[in-house]
């Protein structure tokens, strides 16, 4: 007689479930950002005395947007992304610079995660992780130095409270955003969503702005964010991680993301006048993931790079073109200023703000005016003295430390790849900072706004940590078996 076989059930429906998972995932990410972005059009015009149906509206739907952010803080990084490049909304201050939206969401989040920790769990306490520590640290240190900017370093007017504010919380969160994303957006499908947002819309905008008919509507819709250093070197950094490790994407889509970094290179080098905060850093990036790829690789396209800056004008007409010549010279003068503005506190520095104010009692090439040092190296030490720039280096190390060590545990696809574009970012971003306040805004150049492109690298950085508690390294027991930790 012939046996019957009996079929599982929940084999049979696991199909299904997926379908519902992936449903439950659009639906709710759909949710959170027609309510949230639904509340933030409708708001400007009920508060200019709008229908009332527009506030009757807007109202719920805010409310809405965020009790599902609260139900579901994952949904945060993909939203911070969209918000950062397209939502114009910002908060006046009274001063140059608004509150912005990104801004906003960030505070937002940090404040949810912390009452979830005191109200639900009542305890504050962080994950494990060798990054935390030297953050940690610069947020003390930024506040102590706030403490010591009020004393009266030079005979001249220091910042206004205001700016030494926005100071600090430029200080206070970005490694916030760091922490934010290690413990709150541990949700692999968000980070996937949030990184193919990213590039996706990244795209549009490089696209956009190389074509002369597009670039006044690219730069009319895309925020400022689009325009800074942070957004050409992650982009390029993840797209490029993807296209080159990431074997489990389709070719055409791995294709298309090279295409947008030869995209990225050919806007920041050819037509916006050899843009260097625009075309090194993502360049490092670049390097950065094939080195730790194909090392070989490294030496064969150093060697290319070499010989063609060995061709006379090249090099002079990459690194001295346009303006950069005059830059290179004020920005050495502007070095050495602060340098003796640093020696006034070398600890703690002159406080998040105050050394534009000291700047004019010096004469730059024969000018006494305000300036900033356009290093963001430089301003850490001048704002919170060489124990704020310590703090940073020793996270810098730390999270370079983390990556290399995570390379030999993430798995194969989205997961590797996103890592070997986070090591790539980090290079790339080192890099940035010698060449403006890129990954720190310094209130009086960059500013707050500068905040939108800056607090996504560290939301990415931050969601490497996030990865680490998805695929935890092994441990070894003492009779040498390996397990999960």
């Amino acid at each position: 007689m012939e046996s019957v076989r009996v079929t599982d059930n929940a084999a049979l429906h696991e199909p299904w479930r997926l379908a519902g998972a992936r449903m439950g995932f659009w639906l709710r990410l759909g949710l959170v950002v027609a309510a949230i972005f639904g509340s933030v059009f409708l708001a400007p015009g009920a508060a200019q005395g709008k229908p009332f149906s527009l506030v009757a509206l807007a109202l719920p739907l805010g409310i809405l947007g965020l009790m599902a952010l609260a139900k579901w803080p994952a949904a945060g990084l993909p939203l911070i992304v969209v918000a950062s490049l397209l939502v114009p909304l910002s908060i006046g201050t009274g001063r140059q610079t608004g509150l912005n939206v990104t801004l906003l969401l960030v505070v937002f989040f940090i404040g949810l995660w912390i009452f979830d920790m005191v109200a639900a769990r009542r305890e504050l306490r962080l994950i494990e992780s060798p990054t935390f520590r030297p953050l940690i640290w610069l947020m003390a240190v930024s506040v102590l130095a706030l403490g010591f900017g009020q004393l009266d370093w030079l005979p001249a007017q220091r910042a206004p409270i205001t700016a030494q504010l926005g100071g600090l919380a430029l200080f206070l969160l970005s490694p916030g955003a760091f922490l934010l994303a290690a413990h709150r957006f541990q949700d692999l499908r968000s980070l996937q969503w949030a990184v193919w947002l990213f590039i996706g819309l990244g795209s549009i905008f490089v696209i956009g702005v190389s074509l002369p008919a597009l670039r006044p509507i690219a730069l009319q819709v895309y925020q400022r964010a689009a325009i800074d250093a942070m957004f050409w070197t992650w982009i390029v950094a993840l797209a490029f991680g993807q296209a080159v490790v990431n074997r489990r994407l389709r070719l055409r889509w791995r294709i298309l993301s090279g295409l947008v970094v030869a995209a990225a290179f050919y806007f920041a080098i050819m037509l916006r006048g050899s843009w260097t905060s625009g075309w090194l850093p993502a360049l490092v990036a670049v390097l950065t993931i094939v080195g730790l790829r194909r090392p070989k690789w490294l030496l064969i396209g150093g060697a290319v790079v070499g010989a063609m800056l060995l061709i006379p004008g090249v090099a002079s007409g990459i690194f001295l073109g346009g303006d950069n010549q005059y830059s290179l010279s004020t920005r050495f003068e502007a070095w050495r200023i602060l340098l003796e503005i640093i020696k006034l506190n070398p600890i703690l520095g002159v406080g998040p703000a105050n050394y534009y104010g000291y700047t004019p009692l010096y004469d730059i090439l024969g000018y006494w005016v305000n300036f900033n040092s356009h290093n963001n190296y430089i301003d850490i030490a001048a704002q919170t003295g060489l124990a704020g720039l310590s703090c940073f280096v020793w996270f810098a190390w730390a999270m370079a430390r983390e990556l290399w060590r995570f390379l030999s545990v993430v798995p194969e696809g989205f997961p590797r790849a996103y890592v070997y574009g986070a090591a790539g970012g980090l290079a790339g971003m080192l890099v940035a900072g010698m060449l403006g306040d890129w990954f720190i805004p310094f209130v009086y150049n960059v500013g707050l706004e500068g905040f939108r492109a800056s607090s996504l690298a560290w939301l990415f950085l931050g969601s490497v940590v996030a990865l680490q508690q998805m695929y935890p390294a092994p441990s070894v027991s003492p009779d040498g078996e390996a397990k999960s930790r």
